[in-house]
């Protein structure tokens, strides 16, 4: 299975496209089915590894109030801790916060700022010749993203840093929620990996489903890259509440 995590209005969806609308029941009676067949997903806990003790410059955060409307305006960045057999890895992400494509990836053995900045300059590439000068990269205070090498490389591209002030995920809430998304909908259904080698390879076919086939409920429930290809504020299919551990296991996470 392609997305063995995926909730269940955007299996829906993709079903929907699959087959046709008016050969499917009705979304109502397709969450009666999964729930009589328990396969409503459960919210799962992850967690987090930033180092901000350190004596590089710690920016301030530039995006409070700020909702981007286009692709390349704001960059979110964020790296999660993920279990191997006998040791860990890390993933380094990189997220237009506007369309919620990953633009730039790595993982690696280490927390080093040089796998961080691979994903950076994959990001960067994968622009080609459209001009970052108003682009905006945000992203906690982690030692990584404070460092000479990889604030050096933001500004020789013309590229504005902001970072969080405290240690609320909400105040990189884009990132999180892409890490939140890997790993739930993915890497925590799919058991232990033995190798880096192994989890490398399944995660460039995780990224290119999550990028090109998975509906977003940020999007207007278009992918990712459809997202990336236009403009304008994008319609949310979540609102903001804080429901009962109960009402928790029934929704259909982002």
């Amino acid at each position: 299975m392609e997305d063995p995590g995926i909730g269940a209005f955007k299996l829906y969806l993709i079903l929907c496209d699959l087959y046709g609308r008016d050969q499917m029941m009705g979304r109502d009676s397709f969450y009666k089915l999964l729930r009589r067949k328990n396969l409503m997903l459960k919210p799962s806990q992850g967690r987090r590894t930033t180092n901000s003790n350190h004596r590089y410059r710690k920016h301030k955060n530039l995006i409070k109030g700020f909702t981007p409307d286009a692709r390349n305006q704001l960059w979110v960045s964020d790296i999660t801790y993920i279990p191997l057999k006998d040791t860990v890895c890390y993933l380094h992400l990189i997220t237009d916060a506007y369309s919620h494509k990953i633009i730039g990836w790595c993982m690696a053995p280490g927390l080093h700022a040089v796998y961080t900045l691979s994903a950076l300059n994959q990001a960067i590439k994968q622009v080609g010749s459209e001009p970052l000068s108003g682009l905006i990269h945000h992203s906690d205070r982690g030692v990584q993203y404070c460092c000479d090498l990889y604030v050096q490389t933001l500004t020789d591209h013309h590229i504005a840093i902001s970072m969080t002030e405290d240690y609320k995920p909400t105040d990189n809430a884009v990132a999180e929620r892409v890490n939140g998304i890997i790993k739930q909908e993915w890497l925590y259904k799919m058991g232990v990996f033995e190798k880096l080698e192994e989890i490398e390879k399944k995660m460039c076919q995780i990224i290119d489903f999550y990028n090109t086939k998975r509906p977003h409920m940020s999007n207007n429930m278009l992918t990712p890259e459809k997202a990336h290809q236009g403009t304008g504020v994008l319609k949310k299919y979540w609102k903001n509440k804080v429901y009962t551990p109960k009402e928790a296991m029934n929704q259909d996470y982002v």
